[in-house]
């Protein structure tokens, strides 16, 4: 891969949910990532790897430290995360307190990739714009916007990001 290249890193989130039939929870599954960017036609040089299969609620201190230890020890420069909603601030945080010198887009989805209704393809797409055009810092996209990765919040209720 060359420097150009586009990272992308999964660790899980509603945007790889899954749910089997009317009685059960939804499961994080192998990731949809992949299909997504096929189907996308994506052109750019990337690669996709998993991190991990976590709900954002449960992600740890150290799942953190291993996202970020991922993305600093990779050779691309420009790095597209796949988060849960619930927790994309936290882990942004300490990206821009450990990986510096690289942009960083976390996106995630209200939805999961696989509902025929759902906000994935379109966030995926706004992360990968977004890394090819910021300089270098920590970014989330979500809902047609990019946000300074440390000066946004999910509001719940609305369902929506929004800038601090």
């Amino acid at each position: 891969m060359t420097q150009n290249a586009i990272l992308v890193l999964t660790t899980g989130g509603t945007i790889d949910k899954n749910y089997f039939d009317a009685l059960s929870e939804y499961q994080i599954v192998e990731s949809g990532i992949p299909a997504l960017l096929k189907e996308a036609r994506v052109a750019l040089p990337h690669r996709v790897v998993e991190v991990m299969r976590k709900d954002s609620l449960e992600l740890t201190d150290e799942d953190r430290l291993a996202i970020a230890q991922a993305a600093r020890e990779a050779p691309e420069a420009r790095i597209v995360i796949t988060h849960g909603t619930d927790t994309m601030t936290q882990t942004a945080a300490v990206l821009a307190a450990q990986v510096p010198g690289k942009t960083i887009c976390l996106t995630g989805a209200l939805s999961p990739a696989r509902f025929a209704e759902t906000d994935a393809p379109f966030n995926l797409g706004m992360a990968f714009a977004c890394v090819q055009t910021a300089p270098p810092g920590v970014y989330i996209a979500m809902s047609g916007e990019v946000f300074d990765g440390l000066k946004v919040r999910k509001d719940r209720a609305a369902g929506k990001f929004v800038a601090l």
